[in-house]
This record gives structure tokens, sequence and C-alpha cells, in this order.
């Protein structure tokens, strides 16, 4: 069992924004060692350096959280692939993996649980016990290795992610609950994501707000009014793509021929780093307090929203110069200086 970080999330948000970085599962997709469709992080044993050295550029490009990539290893996304007999072994090494690369720098190591797309509020009772339990798995083993917070993302339901803040205060540890779903204003289970920001911390979460689906554009008119909600602390994970109020979500992006491009064909659709470098200005601004990315997040947007935080991290030393360019630099106008001055900051 790893020790447990000195600084924990609570002391780190009570004096500043902390940065977060997800998109394991879509990047690690991208260079070869998981499978889109099923998105079960069978890397975490099949391909461990990979992993390892996917933390190590987050934490090199100014993460301050190594988050255990244990999302959708639980027992029955791993009966899809026939690797439910893995399933200890996997999350154990991920929360491994990520205290190792953690102790590298300063980052806090986070455990992760997430829908399951095993909850059914028409048969809540019994889909209840079975969340439960994986989630009561998951969150136990993490604890054994060693973590410092419990991350709870995704959650189409707020009855899902009400169990998942349960399990966490069980086992005594600071939580993280965000809400992520496909729906326009609401839960699946048609609650206004500002209320239901608001009850999740009423019930004790430490941290609520949302992650994944939505873009900056249409992620950050629901986080001011969940900002207005909720007292505590709050957290934005938006995925870097251009969402908007005709396409809300990623998984609704459509091409030009008006067909579907979730989730292979994301690209023409991704923000620059400089548009990213902006969502965690204008995050910041709103009093967000875990500033984040998800699905496609990548270390170069890592590193431009840190550098748009006021901060200097490893990365920063390998930071744009494109005024040295000995082409692209005598055609760099003042307006572009200014913007990469200031981006820097």
């Amino acid at each position: 069992m790893s020790d447990r970080s000195a600084r924990g999330i609570l002391d780190r948000l009570k004096t500043g924004v902390v940065l977060g970085a997800e998109g394991y599962v879509f990047e690690l997709e991208r260079r070869g060692y998981i499978k889109a469709g099923p998105y079960v992080p069978e890397v975490v044993l099949d391909f461990p350096d990979a992993l390892k050295g996917l933390h190590r550029e987050f934490l090199h490009a100014g993460a301050d959280v190594m988050i255990a990539l244990t999302y959708y290893a639980h027992r029955d996304k791993l009966k899809t692939v026939g690797r439910e007999g893995d399933l200890e072994r996997m999350n154990r090494q991920a929360v491994r993996i990520a205290n190792e690369v953690a102790h590298e720098g300063d980052a806090l190591v986070a455990g992760n649980i997430c829908n399951t797309w095993a909850y059914d509020p028409k048969r809540k009772d019994e889909t209840s016990r079975t969340v439960r339990a994986m989630y009561t798995e998951q969150v136990g083993w993490a604890v054994e290795e060693g973590i410092d917070f419990v991350i709870a993302e995704t959650n189409d339901y707020l009855g899902e992610a009400l169990i998942g803040l349960e399990v966490i205060k069980e086992y005594g540890l600071p939580a993280m609950v965000t809400l992520a779903t496909t729906h326009a204003d609401a839960t699946w289970d048609g609650y206004d994501f500002a209320e239901a920001c608001k009850i999740l911390a009423d019930r004790g979460a430490d941290v609520v707000g949302l992650n994944c689906d939505r873009g900056p554009a249409t992620m950050l008119p629901v986080i001011e009014r969940v900002r207005k909600a909720v007292s505590g602390y709050i957290a934005a994970q938006p995925v870097p793509y251009r969402t908007s109020e005709s396409m809300l979500t990623f998984e609704s992006l459509k091409d030009s021929r008006g067909e579907r491009v979730f989730p292979l064909g994301l690209e023409p659709f991704l923000h620059t780093r400089f548009e990213m470098a902006d969502f965690a200005r204008r995050a910041k601004a709103l009093g967000v307090n875990y500033i984040g990315i998800c699905c496609g997040g990548a270390p170069h947007y890592v590193r431009a929203m840190a550098e748009a935080l006021g901060r200097t991290v490893p990365a920063s030393r390998y930071s744009p110069a494109i005024e040295l360019h000995p082409v692209l630099g005598e055609h760099v106008e003042e307006k572009e200086k200014a913007f990469l001055s200031d981006w820097k900051g």
C-alpha cells in the first residue's frame, strides 16, 4: 500500500484550482492499446508501460492528479470481453501504476468508478444492489493500494451517482462526483443538472460538477448554473470538441453529410490548444475549483490549460516559441505575438 499525499485534494482546493487530466481511454485507443467499442482498459495488464508513459506525459504537462485507469474496469464490462477473471488484478495494477508516477512529482492519486450501464430506475432495488457491489469491489481494492480520493464520473443517473457517493463515503475518502448525459438539461432520471449537483453536495460529495459528453461551449453555461446552486467545490471537465446548441454533445456531432462521427471520426471537431486554454481561464473566472479535460484530452491541451492558469510546469520548457522559427518567425504578426505571450501567462 502506498502512502497518501501529505496535501490531499481538499487542502489543495482550499488554496487554488486543481488541474485534472483525463481522456486516457480515448488517447490509448488512438495509440492502439484499447479497443473502440467495449473501451475496456485492457492496456493496464497488456501494455502497462504504455499507460505508465501516458501518466508521465500528463504529469509533465502539469496535471495535479493521476487517475487510476479503472474506467469500465468493472465486472459487467469485463464479462463482455471475456476478462472477468482479470477484474481484481486490473484494478489493483491501475492504482499501482498511478501511484508510481504520482510519486515522481507532487500529484495526487484518484481511484475511479463510473457509470456501469447496469443501473435501471425501473428495477431500482435489484440494479442498485448490483451497482453497489461493483463499486464496493473497485473502491475497496483502490483503498488497499493507496489513493487520496475517489472520482465517480460520467453518471447519467443521479440515482447511480448517489450509490457511488455512498460507497466512497463508507471508506472515509473525499468524493468527487460528476454527471454526464446526452440529455439536454437533465439526468436520465429527470433531475436538472444544477439540482442534481446540489443534491450530491448536500449528501456529502466534496466536489460536484460535470465531465465528458459536452465541449466547453455547451458545458460552461450549465456549470454557471451549478456554481449558483452549489456553495462548495465544483468541477468542469469537458471534451475538447466543438459542440454547439444544435449538437450539444460529442456523441451528437455530425459531418457535412449529416453522418454521426462519434467515436472514431471526431478529429475535424477538435479544439485547438489555445481554445482549451481559453476554457480554463473562463472556468476559473466562473469559480470552478477543479478544472480538467476528458475524452479526447492529450498532454498538449493539459500544458496549455496549466499555463493559462498561470503555472509554469515541467513541459513549459518546451512551450511554443514560433517567433524563433527561421521562416514562420518572420511572419508572426504583433497580434499573434501578444496572444502567445498572454497564453504563456
